[in-house]
């Protein structure tokens, strides 16, 4: 049996994954309080959930019957790269325009 695998990227890009992510800056929550929240299956649910912690994006864990959901900060990690270096690119690439307008404003 294969298992599919998803990069940080795909996991975040389903609007409902992005939703619960959101939910879950606020507190922890269990499943089943994540799946009220939606007007899609609780399967479905489910599913998004095992995308967002096979990314590394929440943690899971058992309490008593229920299976509590919480954000992991390792799983922005990626994102985060991402974004800084085209942050880097893009102050760089601003800052040679501004050297190279006060050239011409002095030449």
């Amino acid at each position: 049996m294969s298992r599919t695998t998803y990069d940080s990227f795909l996991a975040i890009a389903d609007t409902s994954r992005r939703e619960i992510l959101m939910m879950l800056t606020k507190e922890k929550k269990s499943i089943n309080t994540i799946a009220d929240s939606f007007n899609i299956s609780r399967p479905a649910i489910s599913k998004h959930i095992k995308v967002l912690a096979d990314t590394g994006f929440i943690n899971i864990e058992n309490k008593g019957r229920e299976r509590v959901c919480s954000l992991n900060s390792k799983g922005f990690e990626e994102i985060q790269n991402w974004v800084n270096y085209f942050e880097e690119f893009w102050t760089k690439e601003l800052g040679n325009l501004e050297m190279l307008l006060k050239k011409n404003e002095e030449g």
